[in-house]
């Protein structure tokens, strides 16, 4: 799966960000996979060498204990062998690949050779040089197609990472001029009235959007979002003063776990700016971060006057975070707003230490 954010490496050498388009074959859904295909490509074999009324079941298990043996035993030395191709180029590790299966298979077929001269040494077979040659050619296609697939299948993840991660960007893109406007209004109320504030806040402003575009570079956290937050809140502090009173909830130890670029920011922005901000006694904004059943989950709450004086300001904000969220999560992620009475309140989750 993709960081939240940051952009993505193109394939270099075969690969995804330093990732072999050969896959782990050593985890058990791989070997699973493998021994799966195997039976049923040994089942076909079967059935197009015997009629169904006289099925060869001795067939059967000899081809299976043979083929399963050069197909996990080349699935094992391959896995020991990754770290010797992660740094080779793209032709040197399909090449690496082929040669480790076809030394399997003739080593394999020897020693089968050998242990079993009365079923592979049978006419039928053309004597042990053919029959070898044959298993090779086999082993030779059947990898090829393997490989080729193995690539083809590392190309669409790229697609889909370069497509989603240019969604992501312009979605983020959009939300920055929304937030630069409303941080630039607050600064404007500032310097006929306290200029020395006005310029106190265009340094906050200034060092915020540093962290900003340093966040874009690398996977952002709980922490850096909450970093954010406070540049924000203390530009806006600036301007209402003890109108504006933050009340943080955050859970110990989530400080380095994962969370979406400018997911928290906005939603603290817009409780204050359509909040607390309209009150003429100002208001508190709770913010809420914790951790709960493997998904981190994030509650902003804020006061609202009867006669709001901007509509709708809301919504641009939430429909980004929450097209984000589905970008990144799917159905695994869930956000919500609602108003009870004077109190808007907008949770959301997503699914914990998912570095995307």
């Amino acid at each position: 799966m993709q960081s939240p954010s940051g952009p993505k490496s193109p394939a270099v050498n075969g690969r995804i960000s330093g990732e072999l388009f050969i896959p782990d074959l050593c985890a058990p859904r791989s070997v699973f996979v493998l021994v799966l295909l195997v039976e049923l490509l040994v089942l076909v074999f079967t059935l197009a060498s015997s009629s169904l009324p006289r099925f060869d079941w001795d067939l059967l298990a000899i081809c299976s204990l043979f083929v399963q043996w050069v197909v996990l035993l080349s699935a094992a030395v391959l896995c020991q062998l990754r770290r010797l191709l992660a740094n080779a180029s793209l032709p040197l590790v399909t090449a690496g690949c082929l040669a480790t299966v076809l030394v399997v298979t003739a080593v394999s077929s020897y020693a089968g050779w050998l242990l079993l001269p009365d079923f592979f040494g049978d006419g039928d077979n053309g004597g042990e040089p053919l029959w070898l040659l044959r298993n090779l050619l086999v082993a030779a296609v059947l990898t090829g197609i393997m490989l080729r697939y193995f690539y083809l299948q590392q190309q669409l993840r790229l697609q889909e990472q370069l497509e989603l991660q240019a969604r992501l960007d312009s979605l983020r893109a959009r939300i920055r001029p929304h937030f630069l406007f409303n941080t630039l209004n607050s600064i404007a109320s500032l310097i006929t009235s306290r200029p020395e504030a006005a310029e106190r806040a265009v340094e906050d402003l200034s060092e915020l959007f540093r962290d900003s575009l340093q966040e874009s570079q690398r996977v952002t956290t709980v922490a850096d979002e909450l970093r954010l937050c406070e540049l924000y809140l203390g530009i806006e502090q600036l301007r209402l003063g003890d109108r504006l009173q933050i009340d943080w909830q955050v859970a110990e130890g989530l400080g380095e776990t994962p969370m979406p670029s400018l997911l928290l920011q906005p939603l603290v922005e817009n409780a204050v700016y359509h909040g607390v901000s309209q009150l003429p006694d100002g208001g508190t904004v709770r913010v809420s971060v914790h951790q709960d059943a493997g998904s981190i989950r994030v509650c902003v709450e804020n006061p609202l006057p009867k006669q709001p004086a901007r509509q709708g300001g809301h919504h641009m904000a939430l429909a980004n975070i929450d097209q984000r969220l589905q970008a990144l999560f799917g159905s695994a992620a869930h956000m919500a707003a609602s108003r009870e009475g004077d109190l808007y309140r907008v949770e959301l989750s997503y699914p914990a230490g998912d570095g995307r």
